[in-house]
């Protein structure tokens, strides 16, 4: 129902991940004080611009008051010559201070959203590599696209336009202190209602708006998902479970939209009200005491017209403080990233050796599931290992392990001798790449995109690491070739060839220790079979740990190692495992016939 609020977002509903944390008040307040210390110079000379401009506002309620009290004592000389040449001169000073106002405004508002944009990503890319991939894909989205298009209207106008609104208004109020003193207590008249009105809307907008936020990012979610797995929803017949979950998002997030429009119809009257409060007192007051002679009539024009004046502030404080509750949501969602500790690490750590090393390794993605259970592994340097075994086994699980994206609950994954958990992120990625099926394409030519592997490749090189991975034919077919544009906007690579290109960037960043999990699945079998082959001359002596879909993967391998229920059940060559008549030489007998 409208007024009652809905509902809260329950985050324990069923979702396919875990949601990044939401910043703590403490984390806002500090964000933003680091945002104005880095532009404090913009924003002084923002409120200077924006002071000029409002002692120049005032001139013309101050000229004219002067006008009314000469002309109510009947004065003969109305200097209003005088009177009309420094009204024009202040409405000029006025113009032009206004217009630097909104420039100065509008530019520092644009580096602050810059600055927010930036350090997020930044953030984002230097946290744990297991904390995205638990994230989802819903939520991180929902943050770099929604909220941030709610905080740049907040980063362009709302802050800058708060500045101006409170700095208005407190020298409008000294203006009507010097100009007309009596008349200042008049303007508290309103101040009651205004401030229960805002207290009524204030505790309740931020749960409001957070409810509202989190509803979103739920309902992105949901749609994310199911699209991504939709023939896995199709092949279990899992539509109308979704589309209620869809549904069900879809109405908590709208019960919190009615729910925070009717608060803002509350305060917006209640604002209106105070408006022609303020305005009533003043002439009211003033009137009797233009009647007892104790104010003359020039002073009362003048405190009427800053107390009207006083309307366009005050109104542009609380919009655009309102404004800032739907910011302040976005912004905690955003710098939440801030409250996950970094990866620590242990700059000092590396590795004596190519030795992987799984020792009893327990590990799940929930508290008391384990997905792996005891698993035990040694990788000798050079060896090409295959992770074989039915769906949901844990094969992914057991390849990210050693790759070092998650750690173990219990037990250790170590590279020579040292943990990949204490070591730095940076330092894993110079031993060990991770190359799943979901490859990206970034916006630039086809030689940026390599070039994030190795920035100091030359194009030899890189025409060396297409070669590698049979992607030389139809880049050197391209209208620019290395200088294509490729990406949204530009040249739309296939999923196969988008493929090719994160194989490429493996073979300029020459790990000794690879994790290929899926990695050529996009590609038909014939064709993932040459590239493979391809691949392992040039591979040729580094450990590699596949996880193989296509048993032909396995049957190349020096051992292969057959994952059941979250444990290594078998393992060996192929040919050991075929004579063994197990598990193995089952899934083989099933697959080669």
């Amino acid at each position: 129902m409208i007024g009652v609020a809905p509902p809260a977002y329950d985050p324990a509903a069923p979702t396919a991940a875990s949601t990044l944390p939401v910043g703590a008040p403490a984390t806002v307040r500090a964000y933003v004080a680091e945002l104005l210390r880095r532009h404090r110079r913009a924003f002084l000379l923002l409120i200077t611009v924006n002071t000029i401009a409002v002692i120049a506002s005032m001139t013309g309620p101050y000229l004219l008051g002067g006008l009314v009290e000469r002309v109510a004592d009947r004065e003969r000389e109305l200097h209003l010559g005088l009177t009309v040449t420094l009204f024009v001169l202040a409405l000029a000073v006025q113009a032009a201070f206004v217009r630097q106002v909104r420039l100065r405004g509008a530019m520092l508002g644009e580096r602050m959203l810059a600055d927010l944009r930036e350090d997020f990503l930044v953030r984002s890319v230097g946290l744990p590599p297991g904390v995205l991939e638990r994230a989802g894909t819903g939520d991180l989205l929902s943050r770099i696209t929604t909220d941030i298009d709610r905080l740049g209207n907040a980063m362009r106008e709302a802050v800058p336009q708060l500045a101006i609104g409170v700095v208005w208004a407190a020298l409008l109020l000294g203006g009507l202190v010097v100009t007309a003193p009596v008349l200042a207590p008049a303007v508290l008249v309103a101040v009651p209602l205004l401030v229960v009105a805002c207290r009524w809307y204030f505790r309740r907008a931020p749960a409001g708006y957070r409810s509202e936020a989190a509803g979103y990012a739920a309902v992105a979610a949901s749609l994310a998902e199911t699209v991504d797995a939709g023939r896995t929803v199709e092949a279990h017949r899992l539509g109308e479970r979704r589309i209620a979950l869809s549904d069900r998002r879809v109405a908590e997030w709208t019960a919190w939209e009615r729910y925070t429009l009717w608060l803002r119809s509350v305060l917006v009257p209640a604002i209106n009200i105070t408006h022609v409060t303020v305005l009533g007192s003043v002439l009211m007051i003033g009137g009797v005491f233009v009647l007892h002679g104790w104010i003359g009539v020039g002073q009362l024009t003048t405190g009427a017209l800053i107390a009207q004046m006083l309307v366009d502030p005050v109104g542009l404080i609380l919009r655009w403080y309102d404004e800032l509750q739907v910011a302040q949501v976005s912004l905690a969602r955003l710098v939440g990233v801030r409250d996950i500790e970094p990866d620590a690490g242990d700059a000092g750590l590396a590795p004596d050796g190519r030795r992987v090393h799984a020792d009893r390794v327990h590990f799940g993605y929930r508290e008391g599931v384990d997905v792996l259970r005891e698993v035990s592994l040694k990788v000798a340097p050079g060896t090409r290992l295959a992770l074989v075994g039915p769906s949901g086994a844990g094969k992914s699980t057991l390849g990210r392990l050693l790759a070092g994206i998650y750690a173990p609950r219990d037990g250790r994954v170590t590279l020579g001798d040292a943990e990949l958990s204490r070591m730095t992120a940076e330092r894993v990625r110079e031993h060990v790449a991770l190359v799943n099926q979901e490859h990206h394409v970034f916006v630039g030519s086809l030689r940026d995109n390599l070039r994030l592997a190795r920035t100091e490749a030359v194009d030899a090189e890189l025409w060396a690491a297409l070669g590698a991975v049979d992607a030389d034919g139809w880049a050197r077919a391209l209208g620019e070739g290395l200088d294509t544009e490729v990406g949204s906007g530009g040249f739309a690579l296939t999923p196969a060839q988008a493929q090719q290109i994160a194989l490429a960037r493996l073979v300029l960043a020459d790990p000794h220790t690879l994790v290929l999990d899926e990695a050529t699945s996009l590609l038909d079998p014939r064709a993932a079979r040459h590239l493979e082959r391809s691949l392992a001359r040039v591979l040729d002596g580094r450990t590699v740990v596949a996880i193989a879909h296509r048993l032909h993967t396995a049957h190349d391998a020096d051992v292969i190692a057959v994952v059941e229920n979250g444990r290594i059940s078998e393992l060996g060559s192929h040919d050991d495992l075929v004579a063994a008549n197990g598990a193995y030489a089952s899934l083989w007998r099933s697959w080669h016939g």
